[in-house]
């Protein structure tokens, strides 16, 4: 039974990925198309690097390789970023990844991330004994863009190319540990009975934002900051819509192999 949940975790992954990859499209890339017009301007300095650090990796966000690309995805793991919509230098098609276009790599990306967040819905709701239904799909679905996307985007916003930056691995860490801390929180504060879960479960939730997300000493860029506003709001909504399709989606799966058992 079990194995029959997380396939079906798997299969709602997987088409809520396709669904993502078509609001990204339709929402987001024609953003970081935008904002890719304004780099390499000399207006901002702050395009090039950011932050020094003493292994000589500046917190960029040039895409020329595959490693940048695979820095940038671990850097959020979230479908909040389209991967390989930033064209590399000298391809015109896109292709920066085993020849890949834009499309194809973003869908990929997006195919992988549903399916990573799918069985770690799954897998934590039958951890917790809290199943997941057509009813109370679409609130698993929010939950889990809260902790993964709107409160770790309080402190570190989804980011356009272009755009100062901090440390990379400072980033990483803060963001897996806003993660970690947010869900842990909300779990506390909606699943578990009594004030002391509550107080503590607030409390976990605002720790992360407390101690504060890691930020660039030189905030210039050439790219707007109204194109940014526009960026950061356009993929919080698109993986609002991510969750809220994997929650019901997997609340549908979970209900048909109930009655199928």
């Amino acid at each position: 039974m079990i194995v029959r949940y997380l396939l079906a975790a798997l299969v709602a992954g997987l088409f809520s990925g396709v669904l993502m990859t078509a609001a990204q499209e339709a929402r987001v890339v024609p953003l970081i198309l935008h904002a890719e017009e304004f780099e390499g301007d000399e207006a901002a300095p702050a395009t090039e690097g950011t932050t020094p650090s003493t292994d000589g990796a500046a917190a960029t966000h040039e895409h020329s390789s595959l490693g940048a690309v695979v820095l940038d995805v671990a850097a959020y793991l979230s479908p909040v970023s389209v991967a390989y919509a930033h064209d590399a230098e000298g391809h015109e098609d896109g292709g920066i990844m085993f020849g890949m276009s834009r499309f194809s790599g973003t869908l990929l990306a997006n195919l992988v991330t549903g399916a990573g967040f799918a069985l770690l819905l799954a897998g934590f709701s039958l951890v917790s004994g809290h199943p997941i239904t057509v009813a109370n799909g679409a609130l698993w679905g929010a939950a889990g863009w809260l902790a993964v996307h709107m409160l770790p985007a309080i402190g570190l916003p989804p980011e356009l190319p272009g755009f100062p930056a901090a440390d990379l691995t400072q980033r990483q860490i803060w963001w897996v540990a806003a993660v970690v801390l947010s869900a842990a929180g909300l779990y506390l504060l909606f699943l578990k009975p009594g004030i002391v879960a509550k107080i503590a479960g607030v409390v976990l939730i605002a720790a992360p934002q407390v101690y504060g997300a890691p930020q660039p000493s030189d905030i210039s860029s050439a790219v707007p900051a109204v194109l940014g506003a526009e960026f950061a709001v356009a993929a919080l909504a698109t993986t609002l819509f991510f969750w809220i399709v994997l929650g019901l989606s997997l609340g549908f799966a979970n209900e048909k192999i109930a009655k199928a058992a």
